[in-house]
């Protein structure tokens, strides 16, 4: 026996962790009390004790009046040793221990979880419709304003602030894919496995999982207790939704720089220096680039914790719950701090625009007049690029060059050149 007072006794003990599963084990067990009843495995009378049993220990948890032991060993032993206490003052105290009839631990475990991240994983994809949401709010309000687009962070072709934004909206839609495709293999009950083997009383595992909501169930007992991928699967899709979220909040950053001014944040998402009083700090950007990392770390937790085990359950797997359970906290959290702040951010569209001019972002746009006219393509690169380089040396920018310089450059150009390579008519040429 664990010394219950004992470090040993805390070190085995998983309350911590995973007492935020109370309503799916309250759930779970509902399901399998009913199927137990309807069996006839325990009697109806029995049944309907634990089912009132259970229904006034959920209220009792959420509102506070019944507080969860931290000294208990789990979740799952705290609620059943409540039922048991409560039904013996009501003087059906048998009836609380045959809750855990055709039961094991395993299956017990392994349901919860797929039942609460069930749940986790639709607040995640409400936090993702919603940051889509909040982005098309920008690209609304701004859909006008032109500014560079870049390769190598380098000035390379006029692009519209809403196409920018528009690539952002489609890297969430594939999260938002990713996570529904997650759920249907995570949407499996694994209730009546048992420790491994199953059971050997006449259960009906198509009725619990029906009762849970799940599509089916695991067709191997083993598997159904002893693997973790789904969560494997979870904290991939959360990490590739971490770099789209780290990747625009780097660009935010640079945005906010003096160097690039193209846009401010509202003061809720900034904070100032102590130091320096002119500085207006993007901390909210920031800290959602830096925690990216974090679920990094929670999926190669995972992976590890799981490449080594043989069939079937091992306590290695008690510690699946604490990097799953960071890996959607982060996620959400971040989430939920970035709708806003995209919401409220305000453009620069004339310092866009004037980044965008002064790059040359519309020589390519200069070659292409030529080719119109029949010059090969190589050849109008070139006079292109001897045209900012003319531009470079004499201060001026494409649209604003004289038109004489670029009819010595080649007598191909005309005087519509101007209003060719005018960057909204850049921008409107292309496929958006």
């Amino acid at each position: 026996m664990l010394d219950k007072l004992g470090k040993i006794w805390d070190f085995n003990s998983s309350i911590a962790v995973d007492s935020r599963m109370f309503r799916e084990d309250i759930m779970g067990s509902l399901a399998h009390v009913a199927m137990l009843a309807r069996q006839g495995i325990i009697t109806r009378e029995d049944g309907e004790a634990i089912r009132q049993g259970l229904e006034g220990i959920l209220p009792d948890i959420e509102s506070g009046k019944l507080v969860i032991d931290p000294g208990a060993e789990d979740i799952h032993s705290f609620i059943e040793a409540e039922l048991t206490e409560r039904l013996s003052a009501l003087g059906s105290g048998e009836a609380g221990k045959r809750l855990h009839t055709g039961r094991s631990r395993n299956d017990q475990v392994a349901t919860d979880l797929r039942l609460y991240l069930r749940g986790r994983c639709e607040q995640v994809l409400a936090a993702l419709h919603a940051l889509i949401e909040a982005l098309e709010h920008q690209r609304r309000l701004y859909h006008g304003a032109v500014m560079p687009g870049y390769t190598h962070l380098q000035r390379a072709q006029p692009i519209l602030y809403a196409q920018h934004l528009l690539a952002y909206q489609e890297m969430l839609r594939r999260d938002i894919n990713r996570i529904q495709d997650a759920i249907r293999r995570l949407n499996i009950s694994p209730l009546g496995s048992g420790a491994m083997a199953g059971t050997g009383y006449p259960i009906d595992r198509g009725f619990t999982a029906q009762m849970l909501g799940f599509d089916g169930y695991c067709a191997s007992t083993l598997d159904g207790v002893s693997d973790r991928d789904f969560c494997l699967e979870l904290a991939s899709a959360l990490s590739i939704i971490m770099v789209h979220l780290s990747r625009l909040g780097e660009e935010i950053i640079l945005w906010c720089s003096w160097e690039f001014g193209f846009l401010e944040l509202d003061d809720a998402y900034t904070t100032g220096s102590s130091m320096m009083p002119q500085k207006k700090n993007p901390d909210v950007a920031e800290l959602i680039r830096g925690k990216a990392g974090r679920v990094f770390g929670d999926l190669i937790a995972l992976l590890t914790l799981m490449k080594g085990l043989p069939l079937a359950y091992n306590k290695d797997m008690q510690d699946d719950k604490e990097a799953i359970f960071d890996a959607f906290d982060t996620v959400e959290s971040c989430l939920n701090a970035a709708i806003p702040m995209i919401k409220a951010m305000r453009p620069k569209p004339e310092r866009m625009r004037e980044a965008a001019a002064g790059g040359f972002i519309n020589a390519t746009d200069c070659a292409d007049y030529l080719v119109g006219k029949g010059m090969p393509f190589r050849e109008a690169y070139q006079v292109a690029a001897q045209l900012v380089a003319l531009c470079m040396e004499e201060g001026f920018t494409l649209e604003t060059l004289p038109i004489e310089r670029y009819k010595s450059a080649s007598a191909l150009f005309e005087d519509d050149i101007h209003a060719f390579i005018a960057l909204e008519a850049c921008v409107k040429r292309r496929n958006q």
